[in-house]
Parts: structure tokens; C-alpha cells; sequence
């Protein structure tokens, strides 16, 4: 007989034995060993046990309690709640609000499992637009502290308070309550001390419930919330719209690099503020992504974001954001997790697309030194089809020089040159067509020092100018492939048998990005055009990285999802290097540029291109006024 021995090793099964031939086989053996033999029967568990089961879930820190409470009082219709915490809402949560109330008959049937008023049939499930619809958490919360809940209907001249302790419920009492509904849950897990230890310190689950606490916040800004924490009272948020609640709970820091979002399409809308890549954090903490007044985390959004921010985002930063997506809530399910922190969308791809989109363009609309969707008023003009710098001396550009700053550090020279150059624009203008301002000079051969409104302007010129060839080089791609400038003399490189085979087998991607290679020996190529925008680089070199790209991810790869990548590595190449001496004309014209540029606030990898320092900041610096 074949035996396998059981899980505990304690038994034979036998799955089959050897027979004669004839007849049927006789049935399989199964030998069960004593552990299993001996189980109990099964039965139902008890009502306090299920509760304290689906607490685990429900209401795993004072934080998720609080969550729930919270909502409870805006689905009843609160306009005012206010929330005191003690020990971090271990010793105590307690929450009260101007809601519609409970009515006295129904305050027992609110702490029963599975009793709500939200939703009473499976199409109230698939439309859900309440906060709480699964009548878990109110018995989750109350078979595990010391709760009470005290409540006056609308309409109703007097107020109930029912109290349970694990499975002890009281009969209703009157209570003082003037309007809404008082809840209050004391020594938190109290009845289950295995999952107490794995509270934290007092502090750290204040933390969590404050954290809590603002999302609540910032998804209702016309409710007024108040927060108070061990007698002392930390948050005061009075009813406001939706930008000012943002600004109170985020910060000004916040509320200055933010640029807004309002995109209306195809029955969703997205709005809300998201951080310039600027303000880019080092940890997620600052982002809040709401669906239909619910704060979630989901994985098609949260994708969506980093991708819209993928091209001016430096890899190791995260970027902040506070966004209200709204559609139909029969497009996306909430009934997928217990605590309804994760959704599911009808359409993944459809709303990954509108979200995406929406973020790419309020972030692109944007141009160094400007505010968000405010267009340059002038057009660049100090620079060449090809990207490079043109030397134009006589070009009417504002450059504000002082004539006598100039003679004391460069003679009667400079000082000439200065008042040459001031005679037709005499002061710097004080509106905003030129947001970046006028330049002064240059320093140790990498920054461009530049003077506006505001005080003084620190322009990278490299990684500007590098963000400025990127976009050139997108847009042609995204037109009709980039323009090719054909070389006067065929720069010849010599290549490996692989680049000399991709290059012989991938012309019409190389054509598409720019370029013509021929092969004239087994181990060499001409380069005989390349891109118009990169006419000055080092053609040999380029083409050498393309061929990279091409080679190890294939061509129809790099025109895909490699462009950017591509193209990026193509920009590198192009841009004004370092030490390399500027004129007047030319930083202007750089600054121009930025101004008319998309995402020149940032160059390819993410990092800023330029920083202001005021009038102010430099003031203190120097102790000006004290």
C-alpha cells in the first residue's frame, strides 16, 4: 500500500492499494490521527467575540476609532463637531457634533453588528455615497471599551444615553444633550489586553489620530472641527472653502508652492492644489487624495500622480498634494476593504488617463519665475533654431547695468558699455512680463545672477538650459519627429559589431529621433545628420548614447516609453556647459527662454534651476534696519 503521512506524521493515508485485476478497486483508505478525530463540534461564536473579531479590523488603533466617529457625525449631517482625546485616545475619544441624532428606540439598534441606516439593499450598496455603510463600527468600537453614546433626534425636546461595557448594554436614560449626539469611548481595548500591548506610547497614537484628524478636516471644509488633546486644545478650523482649509491645515509653506487644479471631463472632475516638484518631500506625509469626500489610497491614483510628476521630479523626492476627485459613486466600489480605505474603479485605465493628464498640464503650464496657467508676454528671440546661444550684441534687451557699479570695477570701459547699454531702457520695469528679471552677471562660469522685482534671481545655466533643449526636442518628437540639420562633413566614430548592427537595422527609428548613420566598415559609422537642436554637440558621442538606448531596449521601446529618457540624454548633451563665458545678451536670452518654457522651473532630474532671494532675505542678512 503507497501511504503519505499526515501533517502532524502521527497517521497513514493511504490513497490506493494494488489489486488483483479484477473487479473495481477498493475505495481509498483515509486513517485521521487522534488530533483531528477528537475536534469539537462546530458552532456559532459568540456576539461579543464576533465584535471583538472585527474591532481587529475595524479599529485596530484609537486612530481608525476616531475615523469612524468622525464620519458618523458627517453623515449625519454635522456642521460642527468637536473631538477630545486623552492619552492619545487610549484613556479616551470622545466626540460630539450637531447632527440629526438618533432617535431613542433606534440607539440600541446603533450598536447592534450589521444595523444601519445608510443602506438596505445591494443597489444602495453599489451607489454608496455615505462615509459609513456597514454597520460594523459603532459595535466594533463598543465591544472593546468603555463606550457611551448620548444622542437628540431632530424635532425631538429631550436626549438618550445608552452605555454598553464589552457585552453588557444598558437600557436607555435621559441625558443632557442640547443638539446632535455625544459618543464617547474610554480605556480602549481594555477587555482584550493581547491586542493592547500593541498600542503604542501615548504620543505616537496622537500622532496617528491627529493625522486622522486632518484628513477628516481637509475633506469637509465647511465643517467646523475642533481637536483637543489632553485638555489642550491643538486644532481650531472654522468653516471655510476648500483652499483656505488646505492652507489652515498644510501650512503657508504649502499654500506658496502650490498651483491649483480644476479639470471637469466626461462626468469626473479633479480639483484641489498640488505641490511644484519644488516642494518635493523626502516622505509621503503631505499627500491626500479624496474620492467623493473619502480619503483613500489607491494604487491606479497614486501611479497616476507619480507619473504626472515623473518628468520634473528628482527620483528620490516625493510630491505633495491635496486632490477631490468626483464622479458617480456607481462607478467605484468602497466596499473592498473594512476600513473602506481602498476603492475600486469601473475603469482603472479611464480614470489613470483623466488624472494623469489633468495633473500633467497644471504642472506644465507653468514657466519659470510665473504663476501657474500665465503665459510669457514676450516671445525668446536670443536664441538660435538649434538651441546654441547667438552672440547679438545690439539686441534691445534690458540689462539695467549702473554705469558708475561698472566703472568702479571694470574703469571707463565698463562704465561706457554700461550706459551704452542703459540708454535706450533707463529702469528696471515694474510689471511682470519679465518675471525672471534682467541679468547682472556671471559667476565662477555656472550661475547666472539676475535682478527683478523681487530682489535677486540665481539662475543654473546648465540645468536650464537643459529643461529648455528637452522641451524643444518633446514637442518636435511629438509633431513630425525632430528636424535633422545635415553636416557639412560627416563626423566618422568608430563602433562596435553591435552598434554598427543596430544602427544598419534601425533607420527609421534613428530618422524619427534625428539622426543618419551609415555604415562605411564593419567597425565604423558616419554620422551625417543629426538633430538641428543639438547641431553644436559632440556628434560622435550622441549618436553613441542613441545607439545605447537602441540597443538595449529596442527601437519601438525608445520611441514608447524610453522617449523621455531618450530625449532627456540627448538635452544633456546640448546644454551651455559650464565655464562657459556668457554676454549680457545671451543671459537674457536664457531667461527669456525660461519664462516661455514648460517645467523650467526644473531641469530633466528634478532639480531647481533657480532660486530667488529678496530684498528682505538679504536685508536680514546683512542686519539692515536693526
Amino acid at each position: 500500500m503507497a501511504h503519505l503521512m499526515t501533517c502532524g506524521g502521527a497517521g497513514p493515508i493511504a490513497f490506493g492499494s494494488p489489486h488483483s485485476g479484477r473487479g473495481a478497486p477498493p475505495p481509498a483508505i483515509i486513517s485521521l490521527n487522534s488530533d483531528f478525530a477528537s475536534m469539537p463540534a462546530i458552532r456559532l461564536l459568540p456576539d461579543l467575540l464576533i465584535s471583538q473579531i472585527a474591532a481587529g479590523e475595524v479599529v485596530d488603533r484609537p486612530a481608525s476609532a476616531l475615523k469612524e466617529l468622525l464620519e458618523n457625525s458627517l453623515d449625519a449631517g454635522a456642521t460642527e463637531i468637536s473631538t477630545q482625546l486623552a492619552e492619545g485616545g487610549i484613556r479616551q475619544i470622545r466626540v460630539s457634533d450637531n447632527g440629526s441624532g438618533i432617535a431613542r428606540d433606534d440607539l440600541a439598534f446603533a450598536l447592534a453588528r450589521h444595523a444601519t441606516s445608510k443602506i438596505s439593499s445591494l443597489q444602495d450598496l453599489e451607489c454608496v455615497a455615505s462615509l459609513g455603510f456597514r454597520g460594523e463600527a459603532l459595535a466594533s468600537i463598543a465591544a472593546v471599551s468603555h463606550f457611551s453614546l448620548a444622542s437628540r433626534a431632530s424635532g425631538s425636546t429631550r436626549a438618550w444615553k445608552i452605555e454598553a461595557s464589552g457585552d453588557a448594554l444598558s437600557a436607555p436614560e435621559p441625558a443632557a444633550v442640547a443638539a446632535g449626539s455625544i459618543v464617547e469611548a474610554a480605556d480602549l481595548y481594555f477587555n482584550t489586553p493581547a491586542r493592547r500591548k500593541f498600542l503604542r506610547s501615548p504620543q505616537t497614537e496622537y500622532a496617528h489620530s491627529e493625522e486622522t484628524f486632518k484628513r477628516i478636516a481637509l475633506s469637509r471644509p465647511d465643517v467646523r472641527f475642533m481637536l483637543t488633546h489632553n485638555t489642550r486644545t491643538h486644532w481650531h478650523l472654522q468653516a471655510a472653502s476648500a483652499h483656505e482649509r488646505i492652507h489652515a491645515v498644510l501650512g503657508e509653506e504649502f499654500a506658496a508652492a502650490s498651483l491649483p487644479v480644476n479639470v471637469e471631463s466626461a462626468g469626473f472632475r479633479l480639483h484641489g492644489l498640488v505641490a511644484q516638484p519644488a516642494y518635493s518631500r523626502s516622505s509621503r506625509d503631505a499627500q491626500y487624495f479624496f474620492v467623493n469626500g473619502r480619503f483613500v489610497r489607491d494604487k491606479v491614483l497614486a501611479h497616476a500622480v507619480r507619473e504626472a510628476y515623473h518628468d520634473v521630479l528628482h527620483h528620490d523626492r516625493h510630491c505633495a498634494y491635496v486632490l477631490f476627485l468626483e464622479l458617480d459613486p456607481a462607478l467605484v466600489d468602497a466596499n473592498v476593504h473594512p476600513t473602506k480605505i481602498e476603492v475600486r474603479f469601473r475603469d482603472s485605465r479611464g480614470m489613470h488617463q483623466f488624472v494623469f493628464h489633468a495633473l500633467e498640464k497644471a504642472l506644465s503650464a507653468t514657466r519659470a519665475g510665473l504663476s501657474a496657467g500665465r503665459e510669457s508676454a514676450r516671445s525668446p528671440a536670443a536664441f538660435r533654431v538649434d538651441g546654441g546661444f547667438a552672440r547679438q550684441p545690439s539686441m534691445d534687451l534690458l540689462t539695467n547695468e549702473p554705469a558708475a557699479f561698472y566703472a568702479t570695477l571694470f574703469g571707463a570701459a565698463g562704465a561706457a558699455t554700461a550706459a551704452a547699454s542703459n540708454r535706450t531702457h533707463a529702469s528696471l520695469p515694474q510689471d511682470e512680463d519679465h518675471p525672471l528679471g534682467f541679468a547682472l552677471a556671471q559667476l565662477s562660469g555656472i550661475y547666472v545672477l539676475a535682478q527683478n522685482r523681487h530682489g535677486l534671481v540665481v539662475v543654473d545655466m546648465h540645468a536650464a538650459h537643459e529643461r529648455i533643449v528637452y522641451e524643444k526636442l518633446k514637442n518636435a518628437l511629438d509633431d513630425d519627429g525632430i528636424p535633422t540639420q545635415q553636416l557639412l562633413i560627416p563626423a566618422t566614430m568608430t563602433a562596435s559589431a553591435l552598434e554598427v548592427a543596430t544602427a544598419a537595422e534601425n533607420p527609421a527609428t534613428l530618422s524619427r529621433l534625428g539622426f543618419e548613420l551609415a555604415v562605411i566598415a564593419p567597425n565604423a559609422l558616419a554620422v551625417r545628420s543629426v538633430p538641428m537642436t543639438l547641431a553644436q554637440a559632440d556628434s560622435a558621442q550622441l549618436a553613441r548614447d542613441v545607439l545605447g538606448e537602441i540597443t538595449e531596449f529596442g527601437g519601438s521601446r525608445v520611441l514608447a516609453e524610453r522617449q523621455n529618457e531618450m530625449l532627456s540624454t540627448m538635452a544633456c548633451h546640448a546644454a551651455v556647459r559650464a565655464n562657459r563665458s556668457l554676454t549680457i545678451p545671451e543671459m537674457n536670452a536664457l531667461l527669456r527662454e525660461m519664462e516661455a518654457t514648460e517645467r523650467s522651473g526644473q531641469c530633466n532630474h528634478g532639480r531647481p534651476t533657480w532660486f530667488q532671494v529678496t530684498i528682505g532675505e538679504l536685508d536680514k542678512m546683512f542686519m539692515r534696519g536693526k
